[in-house]
C-alpha cells in the first residue's frame, strides 16, 4: 500500500515522461520482496492483487489504483508491463525492521524513477500507511469517501442521505438495531 502511495506522489512528475523511464526502484521490507515481488504473466486480478511491481505501475502512469485496475481492461495496457520489465525491487533492512518491530508495524516502500537522459524522481519514502492508527485521522475521509462511492450508485439518494446523517451521529448509529441498518444498504 506505501508503494502506491508513493507511486501516486511521482504520478505527475512521471506522467509524460512513461516511454523515457529507465528504471524504477522500489525499495521494500522483506516480506515484501518474499511475498508480492513478482515478475511474468499476472493472469487475473488476484495475481495483480498480489504483484508489488502491477500495484506501483498503475498508479505511475494513471495516478490511482482502484479496485477496477486489476481487471483485464487495465491490466491488458501495454504501458503496465513495460514498466513492470523496467522495475527492480529490493529489501530496505530499515523498512524490514521497521515492518517486524511489534510497536510500529510499519509497511514501508520508497519508489525512485530513473530516466534514459541520466535524470531521476526525488526517493519518494512512505513508511507508515494510510489507514495505520499513526494515519487515522487522515485515512478515515478517505474511507467514508470510499464508503460513498460504493454505495452512490447502489442506493437512492435519500436513502444516501439518511445513512450517511446516520453514521455521522456515533450514538444513533450505536442505538440502531442491526436489522434496521442493513435495511438501509439495500436499495
Amino acid at each position: 500500500q506505501t508503494a502506491v502511495e508513493a507511486a501516486m506522489q511521482l504520478h505527475p512528475v512521471v506522467r509524460e515522461r512513461l516511454n523515457e523511464i529507465e528504471l524504477i526502484m522500489i525499495e521494500t521490507q522483506e516480506p515484501g520482496v518474499r511475498i508480492i515481488d513478482k515478475t511474468g504473466p499476472l493472469d487475473n486480478p488476484a495475481d495483480r492483487d498480489h504483484c508489488l511491481q502491477y500495484m506501483t505501475a498503475v498508479p505511475l502512469i494513471f495516478g490511482r489504483l482502484a479496485a477496477a485496475d486489476y481487471e483485464d481492461d487495465v491490466a491488458s495496457d501495454p504501458r503496465v508491463d513495460a514498466l513492470r520489465a523496467r522495475m527492480q525491487v529490493r529489501e530496505n533492512p530499515a523498512f524490514t525492521r521497521d515492518y517486524y518491530d511489534s510497536e510500529k508495524r510499519f509497511i514501508g516502500n520508497a519508489v525512485q524513477v530513473r530516466f534514459k537522459d541520466g535524470t531521476q524522481t526525488d526517493r519518494v519514502e512512505v513508511s507508515v500507511p494510510i489507514g495505520h492508527c499513526l494515519r487515522r485521522d487522515e485515512g478515515l475521509p478517505l474511507l467514508e469517501e470510499k464508503f460513498r462511492g460504493s454505495l452512490a450508485n447502489k442506493l437512492p439518494p435519500a436513502k444516501l442521505t439518511e445513512l450517511k446523517h446516520l453514521c455521522d451521529d456515533s450514538a444513533r448509529l450505536n442505538a440502531t438495531d442491526v436489522e434496521r441498518f442493513m435495511g438501509l444498504l439495500v436499495a
